[in-house]
């Protein structure tokens, strides 16, 4: 597994200020995508143990609230593994911090049984799509897209959107 680049300080993938990582490599090739230079799975660099003690550690300071996880395709099959391992070693170390995924596979349909999806706290699920391109979204690019909260989705055993926490981008 590979990723393409660590921001230490985002604040435009997620509530407040983040640590960001775009996974390498993917397979949808959206048109008009704002990341193609993650779309190969030979790019970037390698996605080894350091890169998840680097990320822990920027993800230290007090004013980061939370893990963003990007790519390229952090759910496709050859970067599940290293995404989830980074989602939980954060969740362990940071219980109170959130993490966030953009992935072209759906929840309902691609990722609802995976066992690790407990780690993360919100999805964006869904292909970008050029056509429904919307600048006013807030988190995501295409009308299609959803921003899903998965710890309340996986306790009710369906699919419910996250309402945006105004009270944590007052803590920033």
């Amino acid at each position: 597994m590979r990723y393409n680049k660590i921001r230490r300080m985002d604040i435009s993938n997620g509530p407040g200020v983040r640590v960001s990582i775009f996974m390498q490599g993917c397979i949808f090739h959206c048109k008009n995508c704002f990341n193609p230079e993650t779309h190969d799975f030979n790019g970037g660099k390698e996605f080894t143990s350091d890169t998840i003690s680097k990320v822990l550690e920027l993800c230290e300071k007090e004013y980061i609230v939370g893990l963003s996880i990007l790519g390229g395709e952090p759910m496709h099959p050859k970067n599940r593994e290293g995404t989830f391992q980074l989602a939980k070693k954060f969740k362990e170390k940071f219980p109170d911090k959130s993490v966030w995924v953009w992935s072209g596979f759906l929840f309902d349909r691609d990722l609802k049984d995976e066992k690790d999806l407990k780690y993360i706290d919100v999805l964006v699920d869904g292909q970008y799509k050029d056509e429904l391109h919307n600048p006013t979204l807030r988190y995501r690019g295409s009308e299609n897209q959803r921003v899903i909260d998965v710890v309340k989705s996986l306790h009710q055993n369906k699919i419910v959107l996250y309402e945006q926490d105004e009270k944590v981008l007052q803590t920033v």
